[in-house]
């Protein structure tokens, strides 16, 4: 248990035993661990080095157990500080790795993935790997008629862990059923989501180190290849266009189910918020009502009462004046 900070099987046996017993001498420990007593001296002067017990001036010398709470947790704490300075040198390691491997061998920069199940395999490898965060283009076609209805529980696992996901989605899934209390879904959990027109491809970055292009085609039923692109100038373009689509593009926000606008219209309810945000990235009200589960007639009576409450005549100064307040 006890192998993370350094403790050898047969140490934390001594260990063990001293704290059962509070204070304890050579002969004690060699009687309850069943060791030589050059042993048992050798390991209790290391439990005093890494500060879990003290040794006694008197004689017979006797060892005492330091309270395990405030002992492990230094050692806890001085282990943390080291894997940060590990980290810290295997992010300078790595800006000497990708400037190097960009020239050196220019063949392996980019990677052609070929079959279902690899390519799976390598998606699901590329998440697990990621420490920072994921960001991603998701559009239209599916692979799996499921895939936008289903959650990814790597993804659910690694937002747990601290991983950032950023999603850009395409206005495209509008039009599919279920996609609005999917995202909603995935944003409960912590992922970020915005919606964008017109992404020009599906894409999935983690870190600043690989990304995977899958290449699926309208009317193709599986992802039958990926490519796999490495550290490399072509990915850093990636990354820009990434962060170039994500700051024009319209994130999609959550209120708490059911509330209702304050009488000054200080508030969205949670159907103007989604209304707000789906005609803001460019949702037409067919595509707008069925991400809603609304008619036509029912959005464009939604709308009429947002423009009314804001005082505005145009769906475009209905757009600035949510804009003004902060609401989209």
């Amino acid at each position: 248990m006890l192998e993370a900070i350094g403790l050898e099987p047969q140490d934390e046996e001594v260990y063990d035993a001293l704290v059962r017993r509070t204070q304890a001498t050579v002969t004690e420990i060699v009687h309850d661990c069943h060791l030589p007593a050059s042993a048992a001296r050798r390991i209790l002067q290391s439990l005093v080095e890494l500060g879990l017990a003290t040794r006694s001036t008197g004689r017979p010398v006797r060892y005492v157990a330091v309270s395990p709470d405030s002992s492990l947790e230094a050692i806890l704490r001085e282990r943390e500080r080291q894997l940060d300075g590990v980290r810290t040198h295997i992010r300078a390691l790595m800006d000497v790795y990708r400037a190097s491997t960009r020239f050196a061998h220019p063949g392996e920069l980019i990677e052609v993935v070929s079959g279902r199940d690899e390519v799976n395999h390598r998606w699901v490898q590329l998440q697990q790997d990621t420490r920072f965060q994921m960001r991603g283009f998701d559009r239209p076609p599916y692979a799996d008629p499921q895939e936008h209805t289903e959650s990814n529980p790597i993804e659910l696992q690694l937002l747990k862990r601290g991983v950032k996901y950023r999603v850009i989605y395409d206005t495209s899934v509008l039009e599919l059923p279920g996609w609005l209390e999917d995202v909603t879904a995935g944003i409960r959990h912590g992922e970020q989501a915005r919606i964008a027109a017109d992404l020009p491809m599906k894409l999935a970055i983690s870190d600043d180190r690989l990304a995977i292009i899958p290449l699926l085609r309208a009317g193709d039923s599986v992802v039958a290849a990926s490519y796999l692109i490495h550290a490399s100038p072509l990915l850093d373009a990636l990354c820009a266009l990434f962060e170039a689509v994500w700051e024009r593009s319209v994130p999609v926000r959550l209120t708490a189910s059911g509330a209702e606008p304050s009488p000054d219209g200080g508030e969205l309810s949670r159907d103007e918020e989604r209304l707000l945000t789906l005609l803001a990235s460019g949702a037409t009200d067919k595509a707008a009502g069925r991400a809603l589960g609304w008619s036509e007639r029912t959005v464009q009576r939604h709308i009429t009462k947002l423009m009314r409450r804001l005082g505005a005549r145009t769906r475009f100064q209905v757009a600035m004046e949510a804009t003004r307040r902060g609401w989209i």
